[in-house]
């Protein structure tokens, strides 16, 4: 499904006018009819109950006209809050808007505060608003007249359904614009756009219902929007069908180079994920003085341990030993709980110029990179690096506070850039590819923030490479399944709570309600 910004739905809007002819009008009336149909499934007992449309003075304000008009049809009490003067709406809004006082559908027009807080009392008496104040457009902070307008609604309590993009919000970021509308339900036409996927505009959103307002395929396919939202039937065609003749030989050798002391946990749960989602064999290579402990740990893995000089940390002097293990691997995952010893550093960067397999780099592999992108720079493998906003800023010199503003930006800078995958964890975590392509996933739940996540997801990814799937596909499809596996937890078991370890072992469960379609 694709997602889409600002400027490509405008885009197809404009492409669908001109190039087909269908007239503006004609969408409007469709967005605005199928709208009111979704208010209906969504606020039943309002039928007969007094409903208020806030509207502005564009095409927003349009599509709340013709809600309005179809709400009142099916028996609704409707009456439509202009946020200005009549005489100043143009286009298609204005023919909707002229269609209102013909049909006794009350419309009181509010252009300054003054007539805000003259017409207030008449507004607190409404059940249900819809909301056609802004739309996709917004660029610039909310103020005066609109901004007094939204935070009256929000404080009011009452139910709001938003048309298109909760007034105020970002639909390119997901940001509140000074202020933004709080949606229980926000209605959008053509295709969800990335403001309503990605939080806090995920939140503020509410429930997205998507319609069809008759734009066609082609012109979707022709402006071709790089963000796609991850679905189940997209993963399902990604995850590795098993012949019934296999045997552990051909399902993938995975190396895991992890561990440090006290994160021992890390190197056994990476390696046990990857064996969770289907890989045949997997080796953990760790310092020799942590060997014992991870042998207790990993009853199906083997292991390698590694010369460490007795420190327990590993350094540039296990790179002959690790360069001679990776040949043959199917895949390296490199990092968990590697610890941030100098020495292991030089190790990290020099096992990524080296490796002749698909390398997945999570952790302490990344703070490693960090101030050293240049090593990324003509690998002859393919790399999914998988850091979380704190490591994502190491790597970008920059603040987490900055990548949660551009979260799809910087996914996609770094990917684009050095030419690997990246998965930018947390809330909708963000696939990112070489060609600019980005997916967003949908799976997961904050019962998520919990030590070890991000242990499990780099073994589910690099299992899955191991079994053939590509790596552009096994960072999509790791991603989407892990979070299906703690939705399944959080629903059986509490919203938080559950430990990774949980999630690790729930990993087949998903893989098979994933094939079976559920």
């Amino acid at each position: 499904m694709y997602l889409v910004t600002s400027a490509e739905m405008q885009a197809m809007d404009r492409m669908t006018i001109e190039r087909f002819g269908i007239p503006g009008r004609v969408l409007m009336e469709t967005a605005g009819r199928e709208a009111a149909r979704i208010f209906r499934t969504h606020f039943p007992a309002t039928a007969g109950g007094a409903v208020g449309v806030l509207a502005g003075r564009g095409n927003n304000g349009g599509d709340g006209h013709v809600i309005a008009r179809c709400l009142a049809a099916n028996g609704y009490l409707v009456t439509v809050f202009l946020l200005g003067a009549a005489d100043r709406v143009q286009g298609d809004a204005a023919a909707n808007l002229r269609l209102l006082p013909a049909l006794g559908i009350p419309l009181i027009e509010v252009p300054d505060e003054g007539a805000f807080d003259r017409h207030a009392p008449r507004m607190r008496e409404v059940g249900v608003w819809v909301d056609a104040v802004f739309g996709i457009g917004l660029r610039d902070a909310v103020g005066g007249l609109f901004r007094k307008a939204i935070e009256f609604v929000n404080d009011a309590g009452r139910p709001v359904f938003s048309v298109d993009m909760p007034s105020g919000l970002d639909a390119d970021t997901g940001l509140p614009l000074g202020a933004c509308i709080r949606a229980r339900v926000t209605v959008t036409f053509g295709f969800p756009k990335i403001g309503l996927m990605v939080h806090p505009g995920a939140e503020l959103a509410g429930t997205v219902e998507v319609v069809d307002i008759g734009i066609p395929d082609a012109v979707a396919d022709a402006v071709a929007p790089r963000q796609r939202l991850l679905t189940l039937d997209d993963v399902r065609r990604m995850l590795p069908k098993r012949p019934a003749d296999a045997h552990k030989g051909r399902t993938g050798h995975l190396l895991v180079v992890a561990g440090s002391p006290g994160k021992t946990g890390a190197a056994a749960m990476t390696a046990t994920a990857a064996l969770r989602v289907g890989a045949g064999l997997v080796t953990v290579a760790t310092a020799a003085a942590l060997n014992p402990v991870v042998e207790t740990l990993v009853l199906e893995a083997m292991t390698a341990p590694l010369a460490d000089q007795g420190t327990g940390r590993l350094g540039a002097a296990a790179l002959e030993e690790l360069t001679e293990l990776g040949r043959g691997k199917a895949c390296l995952a490199v990092g968990p709980g590697l610890g941030m010893a100098p020495g292991t550093g030089e190790l990290v960067r020099a096992l990524v110029r080296s490796a002749d397999a698909p390398l997945v780099v999570d952790a302490d592999g990344l703070n490693h990179l960090a101030g050293h992108l240049e090593t990324l720079d003509g690998l002859r493998v393919p790399v999914v690096l998988t850091p979380h906003p704190g490591e994502m800023a190491r790597l970008m010199a920059t603040d987490a506070a900055e990548v949660q503003r551009d979260r799809l930006g910087c996914a996609r800078r770094l990917a684009t850039s050095r030419g690997v995958h990246v998965v930018l964890k947390g809330a909708r975590t963000i696939v990112a590819h070489p060609d600019g392509s980005l997916f967003l996933n949908p799976t997961g739940n904050p019962g998520m923030a919990a030590g070890g996540m991000g242990d499990v997801l780099t073994g589910a990814i690099a299992g899955l490479i191991c079994q053939g799937v590509p790596p552009a596909e096994a960072a999509r499809a790791g991603v989407y399944l892990h979070g299906a596996a703690a939705d399944r937890l959080a629903a059986a078991v509490g919203p938080c709570g559950y430990l990774a370890g949980e999630v690790m072992r729930e990993l087949p469960s998903a893989m098979a309600r994933i094939v079976q379609g559920g």
